[in-house]
């Protein structure tokens, strides 16, 4: 089983050497950086990961960093001596896990690093799941996509073949390769299929 991983990006040496071992006596893989800079230089994203920032730092302040990492899903929990209750709402609203405040209490800390590297893990596999399903869509001709799109929107096959000027009996032909390809076995599956997809039923 793949240690989680946990980034810890303080400018404080000691803070930061003191984490990492307490970090790794907790059997986890742990990578230091003095600042956010040199974070990034280096970030690779492994799942399941999770990164512990510091708030005021020189240059890339943690709010700074946690913009830079919208992109990477890797979730973030603030560990600072230097909170105001702007800054602590700014980190959440933007999607930190917690925000701890220097002395912590490690136990908690602990709590929240295995909270994080669930989600972490589980959002990986959703989206794995999702760019597999549309993977699947992409690999059907244009008109399996049209049927697709107009059978998720609830149209029966008799409404269908008149939108696309084709027989009833082509578009379940149409349908039930669209449907194996998709691996539906049900409307409602290729409904949830769709959800996942594109956000909406009618999104088309």
């Amino acid at each position: 089983m793949t240690r989680p991983t946990v980034y810890v990006v303080d400018d404080d040496d000691a803070v930061r050497r003191s984490l990492e071992l307490f970090l790794r006596s907790h059997d986890m893989d742990v990578r230091g950086y003095l600042s956010g800079e040199a974070f990034l230089a280096g970030f690779k994203p492994v799942v399941p990961a999770c990164v512990v920032v510091d708030v005021r730092m020189p240059e890339m302040d943690g709010l700074a960093l946690q913009e830079r990492l919208r992109w990477s899903g890797v979730p973030i929990i603030f560990l600072t001596g230097h909170a105001t209750v702007p800054t602590a709402v700014r980190a959440m609203e933007n999607g930190a896990v917690t925000f701890l405040e220097k002395p912590y209490d490690p136990q908690v800390l602990l709590a929240r690093l295995h909270e994080a590297h669930t989600l972490h893990a589980q959002s990986a596999i959703e989206a794995a799941r999702s760019a597999e399903l549309r993977q699947r869509y992409g690999s059907l001709t244009q008109r399996q996509q049209e049927v697709c799109v107009r059978v998720v929107e609830g149209k029966p096959n008799k409404v269908i073949a008149l939108e696309l000027d084709l027989s009833e009996k082509t578009i379940e032909l149409h349908r039930a390769k669209m449907m194996r390809r998709m691996g539906a076995d049900s409307l409602a599956e290729l409904v949830k299929m769709w959800v996942r997809i594109n956000g909406r039923p009618d999104a088309g």
